[in-house]
């Protein structure tokens, strides 16, 4: 049993009260070797408590430190989690739903560059779903601006996989980090490119291209690639607005439904990229929110997004309490730039 006298407390119902909390807490945990106890976990959602990908995050942050774990069960509430010393490894973890690859990457990552040489990591789960960025937006976006701040990193996606199925697979290698870069993206200069992905997998080809056609009635003229997976990959289909700037490459997306119209799935994507777009920041609002640990473990960092949103403070927040830093909001006209103080 972990004496909570040792932990640092946490509460899970904190600002937006999702699953973000418990997974900067296990990531920075590792890190520093500081035990924390947590209650009220996903509080602020539907189905509140610990579900199969947060059971898997926890499942792999302990494989890799050899953390002492409490409360580890589905639907709990509650968790105490110890670390140990973080070990380099070929790590694999299977969801078993189509709960999110790129969330349980997004947690364990990071322990990994502390770690005592290279390490693979291989996640089973969902690849593509409402709930969670992309496995291309992390491939696309987040990696380039790691790789600029001195992270060694290389994620593949190996298999598409859809809610409610799941079944995709995600390999990230990783290596200790040498030397960190403070990330300086204040501005994204000018748009190089803009194009469409319409990726479908057990539904018609055709409803992707009235996707990325409506797409391109909101946005102007865009590159489209149709991806056609075999239909033992789905069912699925997700529209992808890539946009392409000279210092940051966006991933806006939405999510295809059954019995919801291909052209509302391109309003949300085409909308949302818009909303980027016009804005002029430098990051849109949920890479912002999954630059903040890098950002904060590398110092000197700052960057300008559109939404400040409860979701990032509330990421903010829980950085502040395992790590010597602070962040500082300043809104510059549409803009917000996020530094560490």
């Amino acid at each position: 049993m972990i004496d909570d006298m040792e932990c640092l407390e946490l509460d899970g119902s904190r600002g937006e009260g999702g699953g973000q909390i418990l997974r900067t807490a296990l990531s920075l945990s590792m890190i520093t070797g500081t035990p924390f106890a947590m209650d009220h976990i996903r509080a602020g959602r539907k189905k509140p408590g610990l579900l199969r990908q947060h059971l898997t995050a926890i499942q792999a942050a302990q494989a890799v430190c050899g953390a002492e774990v409490d409360g580890a069960l589905p639907g709990s509430r509650t968790l105490r989690f110890k670390p140990g010393t973080i070990r380099a490894g070929d790590y694999r973890h299977a969801i078993g739903s189509a709960g999110s690859c790129t969330l349980v990457l997004q947690t364990v990552l990071p322990a990994l560059w502390f770690a005592d040489g290279p390490s693979t990591l291989r996640i089973t789960g969902g690849t593509h779903n409402p709930a969670a960025p992309p496995a291309d937006f992390l491939i696309r976006a987040w990696q380039p601006l790691l790789q600029r701040m001195g992270v060694t990193i290389d994620i593949e996606l190996l298999r598409h996989g859809f809610y409610p199925a799941g079944g995709g697979e995600l390999l990230a290698r990783t290596a200790p980090v040498t030397h960190w870069q403070p990330l300086q993206l204040e501005t994204r200069g000018d748009l190089r490119r803009q194009s469409a992905i319409g990726i479908v997998s057990g539904v018609p080809a055709e409803v992707a291209k009235r996707e990325m056609q409506r797409a391109a009635s909101q946005l102007g003229p865009l590159d489209e690639e149709l991806r056609v997976l075999p239909s033992s990959e789905g069912p699925g289909n997700v529209l992808m607005i890539v946009l392409e700037y000279p210092e940051v490459t966006e991933v806006l997306s939405a999510c295809g439904e059954r019995g919801l119209p291909a052209e509302t799935v391109a309003d949300r994507a085409a909308g949302d990229a818009r909303r980027y777009r016009d804005s002029g920041a430098a990051v849109g609002e949920h890479l912002a929110d999954q630059l903040l640990l890098p950002m904060a473990l590398a110092g000197r960092s700052c960057f300008t997004t559109h939404v400040l949103s409860s979701h990032l403070k509330t990421n903010c927040e829980v950085i502040e309490k395992f790590l010597p830093v602070s962040f500082d909001f300043a809104e510059i006209g549409r803009q917000v730039r996020v530094s560490l103080a």
